[in-house]
């Protein structure tokens, strides 16, 4: 049995009824639980800014972990055609050498994707970040403090301490890899948190340096994101990897492309032992995703997997904005 109330589906209901009248009808229909999907329509519809976001392509097709894995784990994704293996790292702290477990969760792949995105604005290896923690992570759409200042710091020493590895698989037949880390220097925070605005602008180093072939494969190979779609998914770590995935398939989509739930739990399940406990979380993440990028349209197959059809591109001016509710 086919399920496709993936296409945009939130965004019709406001454009046809109002915020108050869909969430309402949502709750007479036993669907109360969907209404965080209204929310994130409602925010992208509203969206006056249209502001753009970028990723690099080969993160798109691959992801990091949701939970921590032990320091010593190495990370192995598969995705389409290529392969992406993360190692842990070591950096110096207070002149002692630490070992920093691999990235994971929603705060590093908001970390990456703005530090992506600035990089590709900025035409610029070299990141300013602008001397305010509270500038930066509220650009992000996230409250810094407390409990996020330190998932912020942590995340950001394990990317900048890990090292990467993509290897690919081309339409010919032959392999190659591509190998470096993310963060060359910069992105050191303090463990002290300053009180005062004084000292605001020196709590962390206020530059970061992208690795240069990191930087490369970035200008190179890179998906368009819209920001606030980035924003209104910063807590859900599955659906921002399945929001940029669907940005960089439908670049490539001419015609209805049919994906198992086999290949999609290859990409999309790591930290899920089997199969069988994937495929009800990856829906709920893709009507996530969708409510997100609701120009895209797909199609679920509750016993076979996903298809994807042509789609207008995540990032572009046709899209209605400015709408109120």
């Amino acid at each position: 049995m086919t399920d496709s109330p993936y296409a945009g589906e939130f965004s019709r209901m406001l454009m046809d009824l109002g915020y108050e009248e869909s969430a309402s009808r949502l709750k007479q229909f036993g669907r109360s639980d969907e209404i965080p999907f209204l929310d994130i329509s409602k925010a992208l519809l509203a969206d006056e800014r249209f502001e753009m976001g970028v990723a690099y392509s080969g993160m798109c097709l691959t992801s990091l972990p949701h939970k921590k894995l032990p320091d010593d784990q190495v990370w192995k994704r598969l995705g389409h055609d290529v392969t992406l293996l993360i190692e842990p790292g070591t950096l110096l702290i207070n002149g002692e050498e630490k070992k920093f477990g691999v990235p994971y969760g929603a705060r590093a792949r908001m970390i990456l994707i703005y530090l992506m995105s600035e990089a590709y604005r900025t035409k610029s290896r070299e990141i300013r970040l602008g001397g305010s923690q509270r500038r930066w992570f509220e650009k992000m759409g996230i409250s810094f403090g407390g409990e996020t200042a330190k998932a912020i710091r942590d995340q950001s020493k394990r990317i900048s301490a890990c090292s990467l590895k993509f290897f690919w698989s081309t339409e010919e037949g032959a392999d190659g890899f591509a190998k470096g880390g993310i963060v060359s220097s910069g992105l050191m925070f303090r463990d002290q948190v300053a009180k005062t605005d004084e000292r605001q602008s020196s709590l962390f180093d206020d530059r970061v340096v992208l690795d240069p072939n990191f930087f490369e494969a970035l200008e190179a190979h890179h998906v368009k994101l819209r920001e606030e779609a980035i924003k209104q998914l910063k807590d859900r770590s599955l659906a921002l990897d399945i929001y940029v995935w669907l940005a960089y398939r439908m670049r490539r989509i001419t015609k209805d492309t049919f994906i198992s739930w086999a290949a999609l739990y290859d990409q999309f399940g790591g930290g899920v032992k089997q199969r069988k406990h994937f495929t009800l979380p990856f829906k709920n993440a893709l009507r996530a995703a969708c409510a997100a990028y609701p120009e895209a349209r797909v199609e679920v197959d509750d016993k076979a997997g996903v298809i994807l059809k042509p789609s207008p591109l995540p990032f572009h001016r046709d899209y209605v904005a400015g709408v109120s509710f």
